[in-house]
């Protein structure tokens, strides 16, 4: 972290907590104590109004004129962003999610445990694309230009040159998305088929990179309504994913459910992984599309 960095962060800690020790600043931004008192020197000489406090209870403390409004979030609105975070942070870990973190509970004098709890798998492949993830990241807060071979869900192999302008997470996977050289276009790239990835120069960011990220958006795939007889023990899969509304009764062990997916590979690996447990009933088309995907894995075994 960079002392700007390090400072503001001090400042906004001390906004909502009364008093923090200077141990307790040096574990959190992983600094000596020497450090953490040349970082206040240097905010009085910004006349940032902090000073110390001494006792068994010291520390650092701002006047009480120059505190942050507590009634701006209550205790639940700290608690729901805190779960957020919490959340996000299982998904990728670094230095500035836990300073945002220990920020957010410093907004409240009290211990708040927060009662719902975001948990994901512990894939050992999550942990090791981090390091892709951070890279991306600095590349997109820096303008580098990123060159890398890209495998499509189809196994074609391409190599890219690619601007890029922002990362998001959808359905537990990380995609990059930005400016593609080779289409002379805006393109979404999963971070887990994307390899050898490097810094290739700079790049100016386009002028129409919001629009752009938009209409990117916005794009709605081409779906189609698909009719699936489904077996009790996989109705809780297809609510938490599609809501209780597509799924209707037909006998005790058996529903039926009615849910829009794209025709492509993506949509019949999802429906393969269910096995006997789901079939599938309309439309013809979809079924002999999905048949020929399993009578070419077949063919595999053969």
């Amino acid at each position: 972290m960079k002392k700007i960095e390090r400072l503001i962060s001090i400042v906004m800690i001390l906004l909502q907590k009364e008093v923090v020790s200077a141990s307790e600043f040096s574990r959190l931004f992983h600094v000596t104590r020497r450090t953490i008192q040349r970082d206040m020197e240097t905010l009085s000489y910004a006349n940032i109004p902090i000073y110390a406090k001494y006792g068994v209870e010291g520390g650092y403390t701002l006047m009480e004129e120059y505190k942050f409004d507590k009634r701006l979030l209550n205790n639940k609105d700290i608690e729901n962003i805190l779960v957020a975070l919490g959340g996000f942070e299982q998904l990728i870990t670094n230095q500035e999610i836990q300073t945002t973190i220990q920020k957010i509970k410093g907004m409240t004098s009290t211990d708040i445990a927060p009662k719902l709890d975001l948990s994901f798998y512990d894939w050992a492949g999550r942990s090791q694309i981090k390091e892709d993830i951070l890279f991306i990241k600095q590349a997109i807060e820096n303008n580098w230009l990123l060159k890398f071979e890209y495998v499509d869900q189809k196994g074609n192999i391409t190599y890219r040159v690619v601007e890029p302008y922002m990362m998001y997470v959808s359905e537990m996977h990380w995609y990059l998305y930005g400016y593609s050289l080779e289409r002379e276009d805006y393109r979404t790239f999963k971070v887990t088929r994307i390899a050898n990835i490097q810094k290739d120069g700079f790049f100016v960011p386009r002028p129409d990179k919001v629009l752009e990220e938009e209409k990117q958006h916005n794009k709605q795939s081409n779906l189609v309504s698909v009719q699936l007889l489904i077996d009790v023990v996989v109705r809780d899969q297809f609510i938490e994913r599609y809501g209780k509304n597509v799924v209707t009764k037909v006998t005790p062990r058996s529903y039926l459910a009615t849910i829009e997916l794209p025709e492509n590979q993506f949509a019949y690996q999802f429906l393969a992984g269910f096995g006997n447990k789901v079939k599938i009933i309309k439309p013809k088309s979809f079924i002999a599309k999905y048949l020929n995907i399993l009578e070419e894995t077949v063919k595999l075994y053969k």
